[in-house]
């Protein structure tokens, strides 16, 4: 397998209901997963970006959280609907999302 140029990991944490924190499990993150999922087999972009489902990854009220390395971009509050602008935009053309980075104060 040939080295990704970006790995993307999208907040997978389910916490039980009422749990202080929250988490992106209780935010849609698996509507956010699939999509990315079914992005990245139509693209055919298995060469140019790795996507794997992860545990908590930052600000659980924020969420869902994706993770871009290796540039580290954090995005924050990503929906569905985010997730081709994000391919499009960062994962391809290599320029981040700036609407849906997490604020500086955070990441």
């Amino acid at each position: 397998m040939a080295k990704p140029a970006r790995h993307v990991f999208i907040c997978s944490q389910n916490r039980p209901a009422g749990h202080p924190r929250g988490s992106c499990g209780q935010k849609g993150c698996s509507e956010v997963m699939d999509e990315f999922l079914q992005q990245w087999q139509q693209r055919q972009c298995f060469a140019q970006v790795l996507v794997t489902p992860s545990s908590c990854i930052g600000p659980c009220g924020m969420g869902p959280n994706v993770l871009v390395y290796p540039e580290g971009v954090l995005y924050s509050n990503v929906s569905k609907a985010d997730v081709s602008e994000i391919f499009d935009q960062h994962l391809l053309g290599g320029n981040a999302v700036e609407r849906l980075k997490a604020p500086a104060y955070i990441w």
